[in-house]
């Protein structure tokens, strides 16, 4: 039997049903939705969690004149009474405003207005009506001239809604996701007042004062505070990843993720699946991530071999942990450290913020990279205190990458005391070596995973010392080259075609075993004969070092070779 093909990066739900593409079965949203009806339905999960197809879903059943088909099969076609009522029912607008962006405010003003014109058009029906009188057609055309005023945009969702329940005689179903992406874009480019206004005044015309309105859907990464946009807004049922209610509808179920790998013969990968994009807690529901998911099982479907990958992560700049990083503290630190280590901390989480409160405090950005999924919860909270966590193995990679980012910033190029740490070791001075490294460690936010085997901990520190090394841009740096009878850890050829440096580096169990681990290292220098492939290449004023680290503390010896 041939295998179903991967739904990457296809958001409509008619075509995955249409084309054979595999499907996990969220239609069990609808049914929620329904039975827990609310006016106005404001779900915010993650980017990449399913929203659009969630959305697309809901369309292709409510819409009038829809293929009932598509639904065979699905938990939704087995409640006959609920499909008998609204199945293909209503007039659908659906905008999806994840392309509204834009440098200037007029950028994404334009936007906006050619995706409503484009929208509406899918109703060219209306121009022709015999329901509707000659003033609602003006009105109609109005909306999609290109030179439409502002009030025109603004009003078109309410106007467009009254036109179709004249039309078709039932009320409208609204549809809009990532409601939120004009925002973020209007803040990150400075015209965040100008887009809120817009926003406030189009949400308000077709959320609050319209008759026409049968019921709306709105999705988005971050929960923006009513006051900003949603004022006056009091049919507003607000889902978001900690509410119980359609914690499953969003992102996939072990037993999806199961099904799935068993579909294509991939139950081996279900423990490395789990490792690297599991771990989001929605409600009462563990979920996985289904971006990375169907990525990586179609990776691995050509190449059983294949590695995992950071799919999620690389689907954006992921800015927000890099103003994160940058603006932490030494007490953030701190805990950024216990997350990648695998701790929990825990901290009170505002779900509700606008968006240039982001910065005002290291505690919103807690509460957003929590609400954007780069942390999840592990417990329930109590009184808004949330114990957080990173989720799995790809968002810890990328606090790991953005660290590093922030470490070649802010300390590799801080260049006198580079230019003192790198002269010392040309100087044969451990001391100022020692020196320079303990307060380096004590400065930057640690990577290490203090459960790791030592080799990785060494292998740590090794990049660390590269790093640092690396600020000076007339040596020749080699890492894990053979010579000798092995391969030394880093071996250094600088401008003077004399001088030779050759690193050993080791890891302590404890401050104790610092000296111990210094003279291992001395002795494996010489012992393998490190110092070999300088030699080899003329140089003669050899120095060797021994470093020993252990967690943020160092020793370093130095003997001439």
């Amino acid at each position: 039997m041939r295998r179903k093909k991967f739904p990457i990066g296809i958001e409509s739900f008619e075509e995955i049903r249409r084309e054979g593409f595999y499907y996990v079965d969220k239609t069990g949203l609808i049914r929620d939705l329904l039975d827990n009806w609310g006016k106005v339905n404001l779900f915010t999960r993650p980017r990449r969690f399913g929203k659009t197809l969630n959305m697309s879903m809901l369309k292709s059943f409510f819409e009038i004149g829809t293929d009932k088909t598509l639904f065979d099969g699905l938990a939704i076609s087995k409640e006959t009474d609920m499909c008998d009522m609204y199945m293909g029912k209503f007039p659908v607008v659906f905008l999806s405003l994840k392309g509204v962006d834009g440098l200037t405010f007029e950028d994404a003003y334009g936007m906006l207005r050619r995706l409503m014109i484009s929208e509406v058009r899918r109703f060219s029906c209306l121009a022709d009506s015999e329901r509707i009188s000659e003033n609602d057609k003006t009105a109609f055309m109005r909306i999609l001239r290109e030179q439409e005023g502002m009030d025109d945009v603004q009003d078109s969702l309410r106007i467009l809604s009254e036109l179709l329940y004249k039309h078709y005689g039932r009320k409208t179903i609204l549809l809009i996701d990532e409601y939120d992406v004009p925002l973020d874009k209007a803040f990150q480019h400075g015209y965040y007042r100008e887009m809120v206004a817009l926003i406030r005044s189009l949400f308000g015309q077709a959320l609050k004062t319209n008759d026409f309105l049968q019921f709306a859907v709105l999705t988005g990464c971050l929960r923006v505070s009513k006051e900003s946009i949603f004022t006056g807004l009091n049919n507003f049922d607000v889902n978001s990843i900690v509410d119980i209610r359609h914690d499953e509808h969003f992102g996939f179920t072990e037993k999806e993720v199961l099904d799935l790998l068993q579909a294509y013969g991939l139950e081996q990968a279900a423990a490395t699946m789990k490792e690297w994009y599991d771990g989001y807690r929605f409600g009462n529901a563990d979920v996985y991530c289904p971006w990375d998911v169907i990525n990586y099982a179609k990776k691995l479907q050509a190449d059983p071999q294949a590695e995992p990958q950071t799919f999620w992560i690389n689907t954006s700049g992921n800015d927000l942990v890099k103003r994160f990083v940058d603006s932490a503290d030494k007490t953030t630190q701190n805990e950024i450290e216990r997350l990648i280590a695998g701790e929990t901390i825990e901290k009170m989480v505002r779900l509700e913020l606008t968006y240039d409160e982001i910065d005002n405090s290291i505690d919103n950005l807690w509460s957003v990279l929590f609400t954007t999924g780069y942390l999840t919860q592990t417990e329930k909270a109590k009184e808004g205190v949330y114990k957080l966590a990173i989720p799995n193995r790809e968002v810890r990679e990328v606090f790991i990458l953005q660290i590093q980012e922030w470490f070649k910033e802010t300390i590799v190029q801080d260049g006198k005391p580079m230019q003192k740490f790198c002269q010392a070791f040309l100087a044969g001075d451990a001391d100022e070596i020692a020196k320079q490294l303990t307060m380096i460690l004590g400065r930057m936010i640690s990577v290490l995973d203090t459960k790791a085997r030592n080799n990785q901990k060494e292998n740590f520190y090794h990049g660390l010392l590269l790093g640092l090394l690396r600020s000076e841009p007339t040596w020749l740096i080699l890492s894990n080259a053979e010579s000798g009878e092995g391969f030394g850890d880093i071996l250094i050829e600088p401008e003077d075609p004399d001088a030779g440096i050759v690193i050993e580096v080791k890891y302590a169990a404890n401050i104790a075993g610092l000296d111990a681990e210094c003279k291992k290292a001395m002795e494996q220098i010489k012992v393998r004969h490190y110092d070999e492939k300088l030699r080899n290449d003329g140089r003669e004023n050899i120095f060797g070092y021994g470093i020993a680290f252990y967690k943020k503390r160092c020793k370093v010896v130095c003997e001439k070779l």
